[in-house]
């Protein structure tokens, strides 16, 4: 048996049928499963010590507290950060860049200062910084890709100038599952005196992240793309930069004292965390850590890599299939195929799918310019994890060869 076909067990829903047939569950970009460990966490959180924290003295709301402080601990020794302090918890990586974006950049960015990003951005890491540049008068400059889907060497370092205020690059693209030259950027960006924002969401879960060999100021994650419930997620920010930003949101929790015309807010991390906090998220989010680091992001990377592999040149030996961002060269490609069906609309070819008991992505997947730039409307998405097995690859290429009879196109 192999590892992944094990790893399965761990996780119920995969074990549960589609349209009549075992699901095979190829949509780990927007979310993963949650294996067992997490989901009782949860339930022991709720169900044992379900409390407001940090504003009881009694028994129940300080051990609520310790669960939520240790899961904050948790993330910094996971992202390697220096300081707990630093570890701002928010609902998922759209709240977090937003959380940059507002309260450093609304602050920070100034009319004629230029925001750099890329071309690969998914729209949390795009639109925020949209409004930034609209509202303070920035100029808003993409880095292109080369013909492999990689980023341009030459357009980041002729993009990134001395006017070059903040960089904001997705480590992994969420469409072609590249990985980005972070550490490069970084560098360009500080010899600038640019801040450089990453968004994480789809590397954390794949591969070890280490955000001070990284040299990002500001890294942001959402818990449900690496095994963790819905409804937490992470802005890592320099304590520097943290200290001197406004709170984006106001109200309870995030205070030190209030009059009737004037409040002093908290020190970090309170200062971002306003109101009553997802305590059951961060339950769940410690276990999801504790869960991949058991197994090891070796281990994780190296089942990918086989399915990558396996997939890949029985797509190519297929006529009708168009693939993206799978034709690079470099070893730098995590578990996400991109591609579309000639003649069929992704939406079709996803609906086809699902009727074979097949789960992928079909849309533009939040990334708009990136479909704008690659000469397409929406493409289809299947994304791996390390419980999906050679079988699941063997169920989703049978069910493609159908969907073009299933169109009366002809196989």
């Amino acid at each position: 048996m192999s590892d992944s076909q094990e790893f399965r067990k761990d996780f119920p829903l995969l074990g549960q049928k589609m349209n009549g047939k075992p699901l095979v569950y190829l949509d780990n970009g927007a979310t993963t499963q949650k294996p067992e460990s997490v989901i009782q966490s949860m339930c022991g959180y709720y169900g044992g010590c379900n409390a407001n924290p940090h504003r009881g003295a009694y028994a129940l709301s300080v051990e609520a507290t310790d669960i939520y402080e240790n899961a904050r601990v948790r993330v910094q020794r996971f992202i390697h950060a220096p300081a707990a302090r630093e570890v701002i918890f928010t609902k998922n990586a759209t709240e977090a860049l937003n959380l940059a974006a507002y309260s450093y950049g609304m602050t920070n960015i100034g009319s004629g200062d230029e925001i750099v990003i890329t071309i690969a951005e998914h729209h949390s890491n795009l639109v925020p910084w949209q409004q930034v540049a609209k509202a303070k008068g920035a100029v808003l400059k993409y880095i292109y890709l080369e013909a492999d889907g990689n980023l341009s060497t030459d357009d980041i370092a002729a993009k990134i100038t001395p006017k070059t205020k903040l960089v904001a690059v997705t480590q992994v693209s969420n469409v072609l599952g590249l990985v980005n030259p972070v550490r490069e950027i970084a560098a360009r960006a500080h010899a600038v005196g640019a801040v450089l924002v990453v968004d994480g969401s789809q590397s954390v879960a794949h591969m070890a992240v280490d955000v001070q060999e990284l040299d990002a100021d500001f890294f942001a994650f959402s818990g449900h793309k690496m095994l963790s419930p819905m409804g937490i997620g992470v802005l890592w920010g320099r304590a520097a930069l943290l200290d001197a930003m406004p709170p984006f949101l106001t109200g309870g929790d995030m205070i030190e004292y209030v009059t009737e015309q004037h409040t002093d807010f908290a020190e970090l991390p309170a200062k971002f965390e306003a109101g009553t906090q997802n305590v059951g998220g961060a339950a769940g989010l410690t276990a999801a850590i504790d869960y991949l680091e058991k197994i090891g992001f070796d281990r994780i990377g190296a089942i990918e890599k086989d399915l990558l592999d396996y997939a890949l040149p029985q797509l190519r030996q297929l006529p009708f299939i168009t693939l993206y961002g799978c034709d690079t060269t470099q070893n730098n490609k995590t578990g996400i195929i991109t591609f579309n069906v000639k003649d069929v609309h992704p939406h079709d070819v996803a609906t086809i799918l699902d009727a074979e008991g097949v789960a992928v992505r079909a849309g533009h997947h939040c990334a708009q310019p990136l479909m704008q730039y690659l000469g397409v409307n929406a493409t289809c998405r299947a994304s791996f994890y390390f419980y999906n097995t050679r079988e699941d690859v063997d169920r989703w290429i049978a069910a493609l060869k159908k969907v073009r009879e299933v169109m009366h196109l002809g196989a």
